[in-house]
């Protein structure tokens, strides 16, 4: 890497909450750098995840003639490199550093975020909520170095992080693909296609949360049942 490199004023200019940019700029090395920071560290909370990896995608499928092409290969291993060691990074800081690192954050979002993280574990169980949060903006953010200050074994939360992180990085990813392999001049419709995409992403948590709701609705209107218990000395 050189210092000319470092120095270019395409690179100065790259704008972090604009896909198209992170991407012209570090091209799959952006899906990498950017989920890793917004899995492990959480100063990176604020950065596009979802949006990256579905324009990273869309970017794959167009020609090598173009103005800007991604390799498939790289850019899938790239997701999947960047989501897989920021979970565990953050779960280790988590576990080492304990409450005091989320509590220091002076982020509203943030620590509504952690309040949410703790709903999915409490609701879901460690494996559901790893993988559901993964589609979660924030909530991906805090739940590893929550899982590490719960105390989640080690195993258990290497497993299920990989899970999500596949299953999230891949499928967005290929997504992305599929749909920039299928319509001409994709381009011209990322940002509203990439706006659906991301409200899709969420049917899952919504179905979950639903479903929740209606099991404690049932469970508040069902009629409560009196059970005769005997008392000395009094006939029944």
């Amino acid at each position: 890497m050189t210092a000319s490199w470092l120095a270019s004023p395409h690179l100065l200019a790259v704008n972090l909450l604009n896909p198209t940019s992170l991407l012209s700029a570090l091209g799959a090395l952006a899906v990498l750098i950017v989920l890793f920071c917004e899995t492990g560290l959480l100063l990176g909370f604020f950065l596009p995840g979802d949006s990256l990896l579905l324009t990273a995608g869309v970017l794959c499928a167009t020609t090598s003639k173009s103005g800007l092409h991604l390799s498939i290969w790289a850019t899938l291993t790239a997701g999947a490199v960047g989501a897989l060691a920021g979970a565990q990074v953050g779960y280790l800081l988590g576990a080492k550093a304990g409450r005091p690192l989320l509590e220091r954050s002076g982020s509203p979002r943030l620590r509504s975020a952690v309040t949410r993280a703790e709903a999915f574990l409490s609701r879901y169980g460690i494996g559901k909520a790893l993988v559901l949060a993964r589609f979660v903006p924030l909530v991906r953010t805090v739940i590893n170095p929550l899982a590490g200050i719960s105390g989640v074994p080690a195993r258990t939360f290497a497993l299920w992080q990989a899970v999500g992180g596949l299953v999230w990085t891949l499928g967005v990813t290929l997504a992305g693909y599929a749909l920039g392999s299928s319509v001409s001049n994709i381009d011209r419709y990322l940002l509203p296609i990439i706006a659906v995409v991301i409200v899709v992403s969420l049917i899952p948590v919504l179905l979950e949360i639903l479903r929740g709701r209606r099991g404690r609705l049932r469970m508040t209107r069902a009629p409560a049942v009196r059970l005769a218990i005997p008392v000395p000395g009094r006939r029944t």
